[in-house]
C-alpha cells in the first residue's frame, strides 16, 4: 500500500488519524462533560450580577470568589493548572468556613467567618447563593480526578493571592471602617485580622500583611500542594503540542503522498 492510501486511510477514519493515540489525545474527546459546564456558567451568570449589586465588584477580591470564576474558566478550558491552582488555594480554607457555618447552626461562634450568612438584612435568596462555599471544594476535586494535578499551581496561586492581598490592602476599606453601604466587604482576605470591627494591633501592618501570607503558604498552600500531588496523578504533558505534532506529521505525509501520486501519476 503507497504512502498517500495509507494517510487517506488514516485521515478517514473516525478519529482523523488519531485511532492509535492515547485517549487524552483524541480530538473528540472531552474530559468535562458539557452540562457540567453549561451549569457551572448558569451559576455565575446568576450570581455574578446579584453580587455586584449587593457587595460590589470588590467581593470577587475574596480567594474563594476569585477561584469560582477561575474554576467555571478551568473546566471551559479543561485546563489542569487553573483548577489546580484552585484547589490549593481554596480547599482548606473552605474547610474551616463550613466548620464555621455548622458551628453557627449549633449556636457555636468560632472564626465569625460566616457571620453575613445569618444576617437578616441580606436577601435569603443571595445568603443561599454563598452556599457555594460548600459544594466548590467537592467539585474541585472531581475535577482534579478528571483532569489531574498540575504541580506548578503552587507558584502559580501564591503569585495570584500575593496580588489579591496587595490589591486588597491599598484600595479597599480596612477592618472597622464604616461605610454607607453596610454590604460592602471590609477586611478582604482577612489582612487585617480576624476581627471586621478593628484592625489588629500586635504587630505593625505592613508586617501583618507579609506573615499573614507567610501563614497562608505554610499553613494552607503548600501542605494542600503535597498531598494532591501525591493523591491525584499528573496531567499528561504537553498534550496540546503532541496533538499538534500529529497534525502537523499526518499533513506533511498526506502531502507527500499528493507528490509522489503526481510524479509516478
Amino acid at each position: 500500500m503507497s504512502n498517500g492510501s495509507l494517510v487517506e486511510k488514516r485521515l478517514n477514519h473516525k478519529d482523523r488519524g488519531f485511532h492509535d493515540a492515547p485517549s487524552g489525545l483524541k480530538m473528540s474527546h472531552y474530559k468535562i462533560p458539557l452540562a457540567a459546564k453549561v451549569a457551572g456558567t448558569v451559576f455565575l451568570a446568576v450570581l455574578v450580577p446579584i453580587y455586584l449589586n449587593t457587595y460590589g465588584p470588590a467581593n470577587f477580591l475574596w480567594f474563594c470568589d476569585a477561584a469560582l470564576l477561575l474554576t467555571v474558566a478551568g473546566m471551559w478550558l479543561e485546563s489542569s493548572l487553573l483548577i489546580s491552582m484552585c484547589s490549593v488555594g481554596i480547599l482548606l480554607p473552605q474547610c474551616l468556613w463550613l466548620a464555621d457555618f455548622g458551628g453557627n447552626l449549633l449556636g457555636i461562634h468560632l472564626l465569625s467567618l460566616t457571620g453575613y450568612m445569618f444576617e437578616p438584612g441580606l436577601p435569603l435568596f443571595t445568603r443561599g447563593l454563598s452556599l457555594f462555599h460548600g459544594w466548590l471544594p467537592l467539585l474541585l476535586v472531581w475535577l482534579l480526578v478528571r483532569l489531574g494535578y498540575d504541580k506548578r499551581a503552587l507558584s502559580a496561586w501564591t503569585g495570584l493571592a500575593a496580588g489579591l492581598v496587595l490589591v486588597c490592602y491599598l484600595f479597599t476599606p480596612p477592618a472597622g471602617a464604616h461605610l454607607a453601604n453596610p454590604n460592602i466587604p471590609i477586611n478582604l482576605n482577612y489582612i487585617y485580622g480576624f476581627n471586621d470591627r478593628q484592625p489588629q494591633h500586635w504587630v505593625n501592618q505592613n508586617l501583618y500583611v507579609i506573615l499573614w501570607l507567610g501563614v497562608l503558604w505554610l499553613g494552607a498552600f503548600l501542605p494542600t500542594h503535597l498531598a494532591l500531588r501525591h493523591i491525584f496523578a499528573a496531567p499528561p504533558p504537553a498534550a496540546g503540542l503532541k496533538l499538534a505534532i500529529r497534525l502537523l506529521e499526518s499533513s506533511q505525509r498526506a502531502r507527500q503522498g499528493w507528490i509522489h501520486k503526481c510524479l509516478v501519476g
